[in-house]
């Protein structure tokens, strides 16, 4: 594993193994020189722990670049979710983790775990402050109810067009979960026409739009079987990436746009909504082709600054007041959003780039100001 470290981390690496569930667990400590370590727990069979040490480090630049005193971390565990031993493989790894959690890292909701599950780790623990992202019965913020990350992609995405002179408002949308769905609702109030959307089992698409009211709906009684029962032309997953719009949201997974396709792309304008959609050459392939990408630490930020009121406010007995997250998400996601494109021109590099560059002086500052840098 030292193979992961650098400059900046990470800090802690903790494996864990449960032989009974066959639960395989990791949590990656990045860097906390701003703040305790924060980041979502993830659950897919084939994860694995450079993946989680990755994300842990987009956490680290996340928080950084949105100006919040949290710190990078993620946690992961290998472990199917359909499985009826779910709870299980939950419960041991909430146990294993018990001399980290809370004091140094706090669960949060990422793929494969929902609130429910966010309130059987607090469970198994007896710490209400275990994790964030509980049901609101619990006192917690229901990040799905809101819709909080994809109302601020869509938000980051009004920000880049009005600031790339953007006049082509179609849209199109990879992935129609719980980023992908909220994307599209908030997107429509602003204006735009979602021409495309696509999940695990295709694409659908319509130049003219598609109703995006009658997707929630098929979404709430199909899940990703909704493409097979919207009006629009049936595709197969993948082929909505090289779709004509003016814009694309890759929301689904990683690594979706790379050296291979990056040139088929038709959009202007690509906003990730996913955690690493695109990798570095495609990045730049973009570019290249006057392509304006909004980076996924910037674009899918609206989650971990409803996160930061879930952190502050998780003991309350008030519990957390939501009234104040969306107005302030959309703030901050415009701004964010404006400030990095204005850097990356004035700097004349990537949006990636002028990012990271920002993220990493906020970091580098206070490891300085805690004497962690190197003599």
């Amino acid at each position: 594993m030292f193979e992961l470290v650098d400059e900046w981390g990470p800090e802690k690496v903790v494996t864990v193994s449960h032989p009974r569930s066959g639960m395989q667990g990791v949590l990656v400590i990045d860097n906390t020189s701003r703040g305790p370590g924060k980041g979502g727990t993830r659950m897919s069979p084939d994860l694995t722990v450079e993946e989680v040490a990755r994300l842990a480090r987009v956490m680290t630049w996340k928080w950084a670049a949105v100006d919040l005193y949290q710190g990078g971390a993620k946690a992961g565990i290998r472990f199917d979710p359909t499985s009826p031993r779910k709870e299980e493989a939950l419960r041991a790894f909430a146990r294993m983790l018990r001399n980290e959690v809370p004091a140094e890292y706090v669960f949060g909701l990422d793929m494969g775990l929902d609130e429910t599950d966010a309130a059987i780790l607090c469970d198994e623990l007896g710490d209400r402050g275990a994790a964030t992202g509980t049901p609101a019965a619990l006192g917690g913020v229901a990040y799905d109810a809101l819709g909080i990350t994809g109302h601020g992609v869509a938000e980051a995405v009004d920000a880049a067009a009005a600031h790339t002179d953007l006049d082509d408002r179609r849209v199109v949308i990879q992935g129609f979960g719980a980023v992908g769905h909220a994307t599209a609702r908030r997107l429509v109030e602003l204006g735009y026409t979602v021409v495309a959307v696509s999940t695990a089992t295709g694409a659908v698409h319509d130049p003219d739009g598609l109703d995006v009211e009658e997707l929630l709906a098929l979404r709430a009684e199909h899940g990703d079987a909704l493409v097979d029962h919207a009006g629009g032309q049936r595709l197969d997953a993948g082929q909505e990436l090289h779709l004509d719009a003016g814009v694309l949201v890759p929301a689904a997974r990683q690594g979706v746009i790379d050296a291979g396709n990056a040139d088929g792309i038709r959009a202007r304008l690509v906003v990730e909504g996913a955690n690493l959609p695109t990798d570095a050459a495609a990045q730049q392939a973009l570019a290249d082709r006057g392509v304006t990408v909004v980076p996924d630490f910037i674009a899918n930020a609206g989650g971990i600054i409803a996160a930061a009121f879930g952190m502050r406010d998780r003991y309350s007995p008030f519990g957390v007041d939501t009234t104040q997250i969306v107005p302030t998400v959309t703030e901050r996601m415009r701004t964010n959003t404006t400030t990095v494109l204005q850097a990356a021109a004035e700097s004349g590099t990537i949006p990636h780039a002028a990012a990271g560059q920002l993220a990493r002086d906020r970091v580098r500052e206070a490891m300085r100001l805690r004497g962690q840098l190197p003599c």
